[in-house]
């Protein structure tokens, strides 16, 4: 038998014989590795790729976003696929790395010749994809590369519309940690980021947003940034939390900065401040990564942070299929990988083209008002083959995209637990508009 054949299929009974995260989160990686697709596509059938960190700084979180686009081509292949062939799709990990996720997206885009892909996560991996993508007219739908610079580079037309994103960009979510560190009643509050264009983005907006609402950013002329390539970050820890501000806003990857956060606390330089943290890190396994106290408490206990909330009309339904297939609870980005796939297969639909200029042409036409809004996708799919507008409602939002590829979301507010655990406790706006 041929040997591609036998790995497809090993991986689709992979997926359905899931029942929990951590089978499901390897099976992916199998996929990955073999680099073969999932799906019983066929040459004339549309062909989407997902380019995502399921190993690397941000894999805690990654993983489990190719388990979501997945879910999508499978519902959408069990109600009759995409202009009349199942779609298939074809897994690389970006390893958390822009020239892993390079190399990555050229295979996705010139050898497996895929016309729209679900990625990248991180903002540096998304900035070196997107040019190979542009260039091979693919369509590049991330759901977490939330850099302002997209939007900049957007406006510049530097994308030919071959861009966008499910969640909302930074410049919104660092408005909204500013308001949630005005509404802690913090005055003085200063920051450490990672070294690119997530980090460095957010801290931007963020001093801008935290100064109007009059705020003190502490080490506004001096920013701390730190290097994720570095051996130690003790100097880096030293500097963000000295002269004990009331708080540290902090835009870091999981692993790095668990390294940071640990090294704070072994030097008696965070009691008494408060950490806010942001999407890149809701994980409770960057928590057990940071360590505990010798008494079983989480160093980083009473931090707060931020991240774009789930609360889109189809998420009840994400849902249920979510805990159905891998019996656990939605994690974040799950809702926003399953629309960016679900978003292009709707609009190659609505195209008649499995190509990337098709998915670029209507893409916000079925994301957008007008047409009747719906939240099933075999029940958008069958309205757009009927002909008719669809305004799809999606489980992160309503996925309303803009001209420059953007969404515009809310935010839930979470804190980490004495035992590490981490709670959603509020919801918080974008400070400015």
């Amino acid at each position: 038998m041929d040997k591609n054949i036998n790995n497809s299929r090993r991986c689709r009974i992979g997926i359905s014989l899931t029942v929990t995260l951590l089978t499901t989160s390897l099976w992916i990686t199998a996929c990955q590795n073999t680099g073969t697709s999932t799906g019983a596509g066929g040459g004339e059938g549309l062909r989407l790729g997902t380019l995502l960190p399921t190993t690397g700084d941000l894999s805690s979180i990654g993983q489990n976003m190719p388990v979501a686009a997945q879910l999508a081509v499978e519902t959408i292949n069990a109600c009759g696929g995409v202009n009349g062939n199942p779609v298939t799709l074809i897994n690389e990990d970006d390893q958390t790395d822009p020239s892993a996720g390079s190399t990555a997206m050229t295979k996705l885009a010139e050898v497996d010749r895929v016309a729209g892909v679900v990625g990248s996560f991180a903002s540096s991996v998304s900035s070196a994809a997107v040019d190979v993508a542009v260039r091979n007219r693919v369509m590049l739908v991330s759901p977490g590369s939330t850099s302002p610079v997209f939007t900049e580079r957007a406006q510049n037309g530097e994308f030919d519309g071959y861009w966008a994103r499910t969640a909302p960009p930074d410049n919104y979510q660092a408005q909204a940690l500013a308001a949630l560190a005005n509404k802690q009643g913090f005055k003085n509050v200063s920051t450490v980021v990672i070294n690119n264009d997530y980090g460095v983005g957010f801290e931007k907006e963020f001093v801008e947003a935290f100064n109007k609402l009059g705020g003190n950013v502490t080490d506004k002329g001096n920013p701390v940034r730190y290097d994720p390539k570095a051996a130690t970050l003790d100097s880096e820890a030293k500097a963000a939390f000295s002269g004990k501000p009331d708080a540290v806003a902090a835009v870091l990857y999981a692993e790095t900065g668990s390294v940071l956060l640990r090294s704070a606390f072994e030097q008696g330089l965070s009691e008494g401040v408060t950490i806010l943290l942001t999407d890149g890190v809701y994980s409770e396994d960057f928590v057990k990564q940071a360590g505990k106290t010798g008494d079983g408490k989480s160093v980083i206990a009473g931090a707060l942070g931020t991240v774009p909330g789930a609360n889109g009309q189809g998420l009840q339904d994400f849902t249920a299929l979510w805990k159905d297939k891998t019996g656990r609870e939605v994690p974040a980005y799950a809702p926003h990988s399953w629309d960016a796939a679900i978003l292009m297969m709707l609009a190659a639909e609505a195209a008649g083209a499995n190509t990337g200029e098709g998915i670029k042409s209507q893409i916000r036409e079925v994301a957008n008002s007008p047409g009747t809004e719906v939240t099933d996708p075999c029940k958008a799919m069958e309205l757009v083959r009927q002909g008719e507008d669809i305004n799809y409602q999606g489980a992160s939002g309503n996925v309303d995209i803009d001209e420059n590829g953007d969404v515009v979301g809310s935010y839930d507010v979470w804190r980490v637990n004495d035992d590490g655990s981490l709670e959603v406790i509020d919801t918080v706006t974008p400070a400015v508009q």
